[in-house]
């Protein structure tokens, strides 16, 4: 059987669940991701739209502009404020789900880490891990 992801926001009203391995982990040290986590680093679990199992829960939508000039929708709990997933214009079809929603030790790690000129000075970097100082090309 395949592996299935449960994310969920802290309160447990919001959830998405998600069928086999990621298409990519990836680490964010932009203003933004960390203003949305309230961390020095955000963890993005990138999914084909095709992999969504299940939505449950009320979800409220606030969209944003990337410095890319691209929107963002992120679907985050009215109740507790957690974003759970979002999604990009620049990246249809596919669903970034908050890898701190995703509470599953099997989680792989970051294969690469964007935004590093945003970088907090006690972030280190895993070894083979690949930094870009701005979003990858």
């Amino acid at each position: 059987m395949d592996k299935v992801w449960n994310a969920g926001c802290a309160c447990g009203q919001l959830s998405i669940r998600l069928a086999r391995a990621p298409r990519k982990v990836s680490s964010c040290c932009c203003e933004a991701c960390q203003k949305r986590t309230g961390a020095f680093v955000g963890v993005t679990v990138f999914f084909d739209e095709d992999q969504v199992i299940e939505r449950r829960g009320e979800a409220r939508v606030w969209r944003r502009t990337a410095e890319s000039g691209n929107g963002l929708d992120y679907s985050f709990c009215p109740t507790c404020g957690s974003t759970v997933w979002w999604r990009a214009d620049a990246r249809p079809g596919v669903v970034a789900v908050a890898g701190g929603c995703i509470a599953d030790p099997e989680l792989p790690g970051p294969e690469r880490i964007i935004w590093t000129e945003h970088r907090h000075p006690s972030v280190r970097v895993a070894e083979g891990v690949r930094e870009y100082p701005k979003g990858p090309n």
